[in-house]
């Protein structure tokens, strides 16, 4: 497993900017650990940053984890069948 290059909590109101913003700062080799939380639901533009977020991790081989995810923000992401794009830990 490679080294974490970034560790970003996000809040609910500004959860799709945030995503928006760790995209550009996706490193070429690392991880990306994203503490959600303080996330208690995605509007549609959260889960359009997330699903932006997961192509640009995949595009650059950057390991994505998400922390803290409650269990109605999981069932939506396994839903639109984004859980397979992302590790997920306590």
């Amino acid at each position: 497993m490679g080294e974490v290059s970034m560790l970003l909590k996000i809040a609910e109101p500004q959860a799709a900017a945030q995503l928006r913003a760790a995209q550009q700062k996706l490193s070429e080799a690392g991880e990306l650990a994203i503490d959600f939380s303080e996330v208690r639901r995605l509007d549609s533009n959260g889960m359009q940053a997330l699903l932006e977020l997961a192509s640009h991790a995949d595009e650059r081989t950057v390991k994505v984890v998400l922390h803290g995810v409650n269990v109605d923000v999981y069932k939506v992401l396994k839903l639109v069948k984004l859980d397979s794009q992302f590790c997920f830990a306590a």
